[in-house]
């Protein structure tokens, strides 16, 4: 296969990731499905599109015809069998879980064609743990977009053990015809490259807090106004969901037994209080009037 022969995408989650992947797919011309199992899900993912694409026409970053075939694109189900039966390539978007993960990859590997790729967006956990659970483990490979996927550019693909050197240079090419930067990685490390350099960080501005040295809004000030960063590290969390730093961190913990990947006590605190963040409207700092 050809990055030229890929014409049906499915993306599966349609939570904040999956449906602006779908979106930007679907507005670069690719036949789009995305799907996810809970129905609230699906119609919020449907309702963003809905009032994504006419406000790009609005601000003249879309003719009308663009956004009108861009909506005629993509469409949303909760039928995995169905989103998947003609994919080409297939980018899954959810829970950061192992054992979510390769329950769904076996599913998709029986429901996708065989010439399908079977990429997952996961920021953390590496293919080669999903991959045995399907019959094309030359076909299952990491391809990172970033939060919010309609506006980064980066997308980090990253060339496991099992991974062919065909999969891997289609997925950099889809990438850039997805209108992104991509960058190669040529071994599997956890956190691949941005995330490790960004966990350092938030790893020593937690230590800054929990000691009570900084508030979590200086550290974000010091980061913005004296490294140049464009938000700090707990604005950033706000961003990506406390939900899934609490997740992935508890991931990490259960993987290697290292008390230091244990989340630290503000954030689970703001985890079991489902202040999670933008989304929810409040986590480090309050959104409840953010519109």
């Amino acid at each position: 296969m050809k990055v030229d022969d890929i014409k049906n995408i499915c993306v599966v989650g349609a939570g904040n990731m999956g449906h602006q992947i779908s979106t930007l797919a679907a507005i670069l011309g690719y036949k789009t499905t995305c799907t996810d199992i809970i129905d609230e899900v699906l119609k919020k993912a449907e309702t963003f599109v809905n009032k994504y694409l006419p406000g790009r026409v609005e601000k003249g970053k879309l003719t009308k015809e663009q956004a009108d075939r861009a909506r005629q694109n993509i469409r949303f189900t909760k039928d995995l069998k169905d989103a998947a039966k003609d994919a080409d390539f297939v980018i899954e978007a959810v829970l950061e879980v192992v054992d979510i993960k390769r329950k769904l990859f076996a599913d998709l590997d029986k429901m996708a064609p065989s010439h399908a790729i079977l990429a997952t967006n996961s920021s953390a956990i590496v293919s080669s743990l999903i991959a045995d659970a399907t019959k094309r483990p030359e076909k299952v490979i990491n391809m990172h977009f970033f939060n919010p996927a309609l506006v980064m550019k980066l997308v980090e693909v990253v060339k496991g053990p099992h991974v062919s050197d065909e999969t891997a240079e289609i997925t950099y090419q889809l990438a850039e015809r997805l209108d992104k930067v991509p960058v190669r990685i040529h071994k599997e490390v956890d956190g691949f490259l941005l995330n490790r350099i960004f966990k350092a960080i938030a790893r020593e501005a937690h230590w800054l807090l929990e000691m009570g040295i900084a508030s979590y809004e200086d550290i974000d000030k010091a980061c913005v106004y004296g490294a140049g960063h464009p938000m700090g590290p707990f604005r950033l969390n706000d961003l990506t969901g406390i939900d899934l730093s609490y997740t992935m961190s508890m991931e990490e913990f259960k993987k290697t037994g290292d008390r230091s990947a244990l989340p630290i006590p503000s954030l689970v605190e703001r985890y079991f209080r489902g202040e999670y963040g933008e989304k929810t409207g409040k986590g480090w700092y309050d959104y409840s009037d953010k519109k």
